[in-house]
């Protein structure tokens, strides 16, 4: 035991010794580029924590916890402006959705999906991609993506064992399908629904731009995916055959109650749809019923299933990352108030201009390349100061909002730590098979899957951008200037689901 723990002992030591270099590099350099202490220590705090995240994974809340009380203490941040950031309706509305999910387990919706695609006559190996690549995607919209792994890869396991097939090309392709998902509905990812909160987005804004262009790079990922895995789609054909010349099928039909799944299902996701109707009728303020929704549903569940309610709330909420988004959220918030994202949306606009067109594939890119490797939601967070300061100039910034969305879903198809479905779905792979995938091999495939659907996504919105009417963003009057003589433009006040939250008059970059 002394031996494996000395060597791992200074692999921790030296991530640590080479996080702090880097943290110090990033600080001399904001020093150097004429940032205050102040927002020095702000930027260095956050590159601490997106290093902590790549470096120790497993430490990531505890920095989280170390980071925001060093901006405390050093009165960088202070309470009042702490609650303001974290973004409290986003993590109520997770905790929510978690219940919700939680209780149609337990109601049996998941397990009758399996039993439905299993059952369906005619299925052959190209139909199953098609269909589990499908249902992984529109599972992703509805409820998650992690819950939509966890789904079908049960699913993918089971077909695959009966057939004694390697189940890893299909639990890729699930996985890959599903992150393509989770860009189509606020729903689907959190970075979905803090998007639509930060820039004043509704479910029916995700369905009529997100949606379709979720649904091309669906289909252009799948066509990737078949070509490339097309010798081992043969090989399930070939097994598939063998199987039912002996009249054999792929399991048992097993009959569950599933009506009343499909009623809380339908019930809280038809209360999302129409909330922006109920809240124009209501005089409400943005995404109030869309923040609701989910609590609504959550505290029936928990009266109509009390037996099971604790068990909703203690073990169904990943409270962990619940609590890690909640201090991440209070660490970016702490870069917009010290003005370092208007810095940085300065320098976005001295490199690449004001054009949409040039800055739309430009966030993609980044946002991308970013989520690859740290979890989406940090590089999310992170941007949208930015492009809420880009709004703010009077950019039409909403093809920028969707430009972080897809950049952050699809650029976790990269690699195999890009997203927490790759991380969940190789876990389940690993405990039941005993069979890691390599990074080249995943990097194989999910750079090419990533770098097309990127390129589309990219590509439609400029497509779309001339119709995209301005996110609905309230303004007040601020001096910027971009790289030349001052110039009086609107800086944004964000219509929140609990108030307006004004900038401070006054500040300067």
């Amino acid at each position: 035991m002394a031996d494996r723990s000395g060597p791992q002992s200074e692999k921790l030591i030296a991530r640590a010794v080479w996080m702090l270099i880097l943290a110090a590099i990033v600080a001399a350099t904001s020093w150097r580029l004429g940032l205050n202490s102040r927002q020095v220590l702000s930027v260095s705090v956050f590159v601490l924590l997106i290093l902590g995240t790549l470096f120790f994974w497993s430490f990531r809340l505890a920095l989280a916890f170390l980071g925001l009380a060093a901006l405390l203490i050093c009165n960088v941040l202070d309470i009042p402006k702490f609650v303001e950031s974290s973004s409290l309706e986003v993590i109520l509305f997770l905790v929510g959705m978690m219940i919700v999910v939680g209780a149609l387990r337990d109601l049996g919706l998941f397990t009758w999906i399996i039993q439905l695609i299993i059952s369906l006559p005619g299925l052959t190996g190209r139909r199953f991609v098609v269909i589990t690549a499908v249902t992984s995607a529109l599972l992703a919209c509805v409820v998650d993506e992690v819950t939509s792994i966890l789904i079908v890869a049960v699913l993918i396991f089971h077909v695959c064992d009966t057939l004694k097939l390697n189940p890893t090309p299909y639990l890729i392709i699930s996985v890959m399908a599903t992150n393509i998902g989770s860009s189509g509905t606020m729903l689907g990812n959190p970075v979905g629904i803090f998007i639509g909160t930060k820039a004043g987005l509704t479910f029916e804004d995700f369905l009529i731009w997100a949606f379709p262009i979720m649904l091309v790079c669906l289909v252009v990922t799948i066509a990737v995916v078949m070509a490339y895995y097309h010798r081992e789609i043969a090989r399930f054909e070939e097994k598939l055959r063998e199987r039912r010349e002996r009249e054999l099928g792929l399991g048992p039909r097993v009959k569950i109650a599933y009506g009343r799944g499909i009623a809380v299902l339908a019930g809280t996701v038809g209360l999302v749809a129409i909330h922006h109707r109920l809240e124009q009728l209501l005089g409400l303020s943005v995404n109030t019923v869309l923040l609701m929704a989910p609590l609504i549903s959550a505290g029936l569940i928990m009266i109509w299933r009390r037996d099971r309610a604790r068990h909703y709330v203690e073990d169904e909420v990943d409270w962990w990352t619940l609590l890690f988004f909640l201090l991440l959220f209070s660490v970016v918030g702490t870069l917009e108030h010290t003005q370092v994202t208007n810095k940085v949306a300065e320098g976005c606009v001295a490199h690449f201009g004001r054009s949409v067109t040039i800055l739309t594939p430009v966030i993609v890119g980044i946002t991308a390349v970013g989520s690859a490797f740290v979890d989406n939601v940090v590089f999310v967070a992170a941007f949208v100061p930015v492009v809420k300061s880009l709004a703010a100039s009077g950019l039409n910034a909403t093809p920028l909002w969707w430009a972080l969305l897809f950049g952050a879903c699809y650029g976790g198809n990269i690699t195999m730590i890009g997203s927490t479905a790759n991380i969940v779905a190789l876990g389940m792979l690993e405990r039941r098979y005993h069979r890691h995938i390599h990074f080249l091999d995943w990097l194989k495939v999910g750079l090419l899957v990533g770098v097309i659907t990127c390129v589309v996504s990219a590509g439609c919105l400029l497509l779309l951008s001339r119709w995209m009417p301005k996110t609905s963003v309230e303004h007040t009057t601020h001096v910027i200037s971009f790289q030349g003589p001052e110039v009086t433009l609107p800086v944004s006040v964000e219509n929140s689901a609990f108030g307006t939250q004004h900038k401070a008059p006054g500040d300067s970059l």
